[in-house]
């Protein structure tokens, strides 16, 4: 079995404002296998790097008098959000802002660093990649609502790729919790690794938007028979964290997912281990603080004992740490290369 690879959750972001250039270098620096970029498309069909389409909680747009009068409501993906919207803004204006920490009142050490760094483009984050050593693991995100606006993600990334290492096979990993766009990108000549994306619940936004009836739930494609026709479609699933808890009575265990995956032909990934309380299992809080540490290393040692393929993780150097604890002798995972399903 593959040591588990791990994946620098947007950069080092437990340390640093998510997605900028410090938290990627600082992602390669703490022992990061590869960095994960989540995708969105300005106006202008330029690919930048930021958690979502609304730039006013990980950007200083708000406080840009000038753009003032782009503040807007709008559904995405069937959710009603109100702020600053990528697609309303060229790259040229976007390249104005200013990074921010996104939980400042969890992490203040991140929100030191405001303002210090600016928006990456899915292009710079690339170079930076190539230079660190790093693999990149590119998410794509509101793939149908961007299809929309006539911002198509996959061709965006394919002309993104086009001509470097990028587009050789198996170099890219992309995921999304739409699996229609991770096909398309394979489809524009792009032979990446596909990774579907699951919530704990809820439907995948193309799958709705498709009008099907019949569409299944996250849930329901985590059933035996979808994962064997998953099999045939992507290489790994990768599942909120909670997915992989159960409780027997008052006990906390595993659950059986990554061995019936394992089984189907499948890889499994998960998303997102934090050391903080908030982010914890009820069971592994410490105090009554959500930015409080708590009980990390168990929660983490028992995802650590299932085999996965890799992990989402806000700080690498804590994931390096536990796991070279837990079994000393592992051999180190190939810097740049995800683990083989």
């Amino acid at each position: 079995m593959q040591p588990t690879a791990l994946i620098a959750h947007r950069g080092a972001s437990g340390w640093a404002p998510e997605h900028t250039e410090t938290a990627v270098r600082l992602a390669a620096e703490l022992g990061a296998d590869a960095v994960e970029p989540d995708l969105v498309a300005t106006r202008d069909g330029v690919l930048v790097v930021r958690h979502d389409n609304e730039l006013g909680e990980t950007t200083d747009v708000a406080a840009r008098p000038e753009f003032a009068d782009r503040r807007r409501a709008q559904s995405i993906d069937g959710h009603e959000l109100e702020g600053w919207f990528v697609e309303d803004f060229t790259w040229a204006e976007v390249a104005t802002l200013r990074a921010r920490e996104r939980l400042p009142h969890l992490r203040p050490l991140g929100a030191r660093l405001d303002g210090r760094d600016r928006v990456l483009r899915f292009d710079e984050l690339l170079a930076i990649a190539d230079e660190t050593g790093l693999g990149v693991v590119a998410e794509l995100k509101h793939a149908t609502h961007h299809a929309a606006l006539g911002l198509p993600l996959d061709e965006l990334v394919a002309d993104a790729v086009r001509g470097t290492r990028w587009q050789a096979p198996g170099v890219l990993v992309v995921e999304s919790f739409e699996e229609s766009v991770l096909h398309a990108v394979r489809e524009r000549g792009v032979e990446a690794r596909l990774v579907y994306l699951m919530d704990h619940d809820g439907t995948a936004a193309d799958l709705v938007a498709g009008g099907d009836a019949s569409a299944q739930t996250y849930a329901e494609q985590r059933e035996d028979a979808a994962l064997a026709a998953l099999a045939s479609r992507v290489d790994a699933i990768s599942v909120a964290k909670s997915v992989l808890f159960e409780r027997d009575g008052d006990r906390l265990r595993t659950s059986d997912l990554v061995e019936r995956a394992r089984e189907a032909g499948l890889g499994t990934i998960t998303w997102t281990l934090r050391p903080e309380n908030a982010f914890l299992e009820p069971e592994h809080r410490l105090g009554e603080h959500d930015a409080a540490w708590g009980d990390w290393t168990t929660e983490w040692g028992m995802l650590a004992a299932l085999g996965l393929e890799a992990v989402f993780v806000d700080h690498p150097d804590l994931w390096r740490r536990l796991t070279s604890r837990v079994d000393p002798a592992a051999p180190p995972t190939a810097r740049g290369r995800p683990a083989a399903r």
